[in-house]
């Protein structure tokens, strides 16, 4: 088949290429810097036209930290409403049998969830600190049952909680949180800073995965015969306060410092922990990354990355 990884150069849609590098598919990772513009109908359809692709997954999104999606809300919604608007279009014009495979964050679960049930996923609103975002994400289902409905689209749908590992960004306004703690904490450690500062007040809780165990995930869905539009939990309910995950980097950096919180800025949601009785239900067989381990190999990578030496 001809897979087509949308954000395919980003965090973890080239960790989905490297678990597909080795197959008998053929592997098309594209992205803006390949000229695949989403927010641009034209560009998207021209795209979907030569590869006429069977799969495509779609890791493609604007994101960033708490502060950025807040600071440019605007800019974030518009923006990821008409990457999914322009994907499912192209999609009904130029290759209407593609099955369409979303990772969608547990950020759209509702803000005052305590456990983040797969059929109380439209109990409430968002949370405020991730409104443009989670809010746009909520649109990708409701497009995907739309074209379903209308135009038989395939589409499998997938709730993921935060990822965490090897080849996310290193700006901290665009890493995802754990990592931004580790690349942080690297930093501290090797200039000898006395405290670590951590935003918020460290109580909140979150369910990590290992973008390796996501990637695996997305891309054993290709051999999924029947669409999945009500999101399935990609979990292991199982959650660490951040304090608790800072703690787990201290140890595993060896930084020495005082733990730090600024509660000038705001928390997140104070929960999210993603219920797995679905998940295990028809994935009993599925292994995840210890959190120790993972977190590990995401410091050894970012020592590699910054040229630290410890």
């Amino acid at each position: 088949m001809k897979i087509l990884i949308l954000g395919g150069h980003g965090f973890v849609g080239k960790n989905v290429v490297e678990i597909l590098k080795d197959s008998e598919h053929k592997i098309f990772p594209l992205s803006r810097r390949d000229g695949l513009d989403l927010t641009n109908y034209d560009l998207t359809k021209k795209y979907f036209s030569e590869i006429k692709p069977d799969v495509i997954i779609d890791c493609a999104a604007h994101v960033g930290s708490l502060h950025y999606v807040t600071e440019f809300a605007a800019d974030i919604v518009d923006d990821n409403t008409q990457m999914i608007l322009n994907l499912y279009r192209a999609v009904k014009e130029v290759c209407p049998k593609v099955k369409v495979i979303n990772p969608i964050s547990n950020c759209s679960y509702p803000g005052d969830a305590d456990i983040q049930i797969e059929s109380e996923w439209w109990n409430g609103p968002v949370h405020k600190s991730v409104w443009s975002f989670a809010n746009s994400k909520r649109m990708w289902v409701v497009i995907s049952e739309c074209y379903a409905m209308q135009y038989n689209i395939k589409t499998i749908n997938f709730l993921v909680p935060n990822a965490y590992g090897p080849g996310d960004y290193t700006d901290p306004n665009k890493t995802h949180a754990l990592n931004g703690m580790i690349t942080r904490m690297l930093q501290a450690k090797r200039e000898k800073l006395p405290a670590f500062e951590i935003w918020g007040t460290g109580k909140p809780t979150r369910e990590w995965i290992y973008v390796k165990d996501m990637a695996k995930m997305l891309a054993g869905a290709i051999e999924m015969k029947k669409s999945q539009i009500d999101p399935i939990n990609i979990a292991q309910n199982k959650a660490y306060s951040i304090r608790e995950t800072a703690e787990i980097i201290k140890e595993l950096t060896g930084y020495s410092g005082k733990l730090v919180f600024n509660t000038k800025y705001q928390d997140g949601a104070s929960t999210k922990r993603l219920d797995d009785k679905l998940f295990r239900s028809k994935y009993p067989n599925f292994t995840f990354t210890d959190i120790y381990k993972g977190i590990k190999e995401t410091i050894n990578y970012y020592k590699a990355v910054f040229n630290i030496v410890l």
